[in-house]
């Protein structure tokens, strides 16, 4: 009788049903595996033309850097068509050249002067002063601090040459001082003052920020307990602004350090007292063709804004804890 189900049968079926279950969950895992998978492959599509771009623009040119700075590689000669490798001998040369000790004392004093003291200060003085201004006075204020980071870089030389120059000078015409050379005199003051004008503005913006989020509470609570406007500031600003203050001196410092438009004022002299690091690779390599000998230099520079940048990162991790 159809019905009726054989011993066989009646022992087979408890396996039947888990035997099935597991082929469906082979079947599921399958597909979540297809699924897996997919995205995988629909991330990696994403990502890939950003890893190209990184490795064109960022990796070879890295590595090409690396590689000529172990040749003695030039402009023109026979070292332009057959470029020999010398190892480390163009890290030796440049540690042993006066030239670049003296521009890196000339570039760790106009990164200190320009960046940590007179942007970060002035860009925090006028973002504070700016808080105690009515809107319309402090919408005038930042738009002409900010006229200054908008103007390409050409003009602001431009008006800068205009303003310091010795014979004809604005300055000049303002402080009865005729024929005062400052670009000669005081070259390496004059492109500190030069580049804290150009990059206030960021530091400015910054600070607003960071200064709209004090809790207006607590400031009004420590005027109510007598605090002065320093204790207000070490009590209850700063502990706000720290690490905005950090952020904004670690990425001014890289890019004060990296900066190149100083040459447009003074070219780094007179007499190298204002050739900085950017400029020294510049004339090296362009002016005098030493293309080994400035690759060497650049990773230097590389190296030096490794550790500027680990240092920051560790005294703003070390505020986190």
């Amino acid at each position: 009788m159809a019905a009726t189900r054989s011993s066989t049968d009646v022992l087979a079926a408890p396996s039947a049903a888990p035997a099935g279950a597991v082929r469906a969950r082979a079947r599921r895992a399958a597909d979540d595996g297809d699924v897996a998978g997919l995205g995988r492959a629909r991330a990696a599509a994403f990502v890939a033309p950003s890893l190209v771009l990184i490795g064109v623009f960022l990796v070879f040119p890295a590595l090409w850097t690396l590689y000529l700075g172990l040749t003695n590689y030039r402009l023109s000669g026979s070292a332009a068509l057959h470029p020999k490798f010398v190892g480390i001998q163009n890290y030796l040369s440049a540690l042993s050249d006066d030239r670049f000790a003296n521009s890196l004392v000339l570039t760790l004093a106009f990164v200190f002067g320009s960046a940590v003291i007179g942007q970060s200060v002035l860009g925090f003085s006028i973002a504070w002063l700016a808080t105690r201004l009515n809107s319309t006075v402090r919408s005038v204020v930042e738009f002409f601090v900010l006229l200054a980071w908008i103007i390409p870089s050409s003009v602001t030389t431009f008006l800068w040459y205009a303003l310091l120059d010795g014979t004809d000078g604005t300055l000049n015409s303002i402080l009865g001082t005729a024929h005062l050379a400052w670009l000669l005199q005081y070259p390496l003051q004059c492109i500190i003052v030069f580049n804290t004008w150009v990059g206030t503005a960021f530091s400015m913006m910054l600070f607003s920020s960071a200064l709209a989020s004090v809790p207006p509470s607590q400031l009004e609570t420590a005027r109510m307990a007598g605090a002065g406007t320093f204790a207000q500031f070490r009590d209850v600003i700063f502990p706000h602004i720290r690490g905005h203050a950090l952020t904004n001196t670690l990425l001014i410092t890289l890019w004060t350090f990296n900066t190149f438009t100083p040459y447009l004022l003074t070219a780094g002299g007179p007499d190298d007292r204002s050739n900085i690091l950017p400029i020294f690779i510049y004339r090296l390599a362009l002016n005098d063709g030493a293309l080994g000998q400035g690759a060497a230099i650049s990773l230097i520079m590389i190296v030096i804004n490794l550790v500027i940048a680990t240092v920051y990162l560790r005294l703003l991790k070390e505020r986190k804890k």
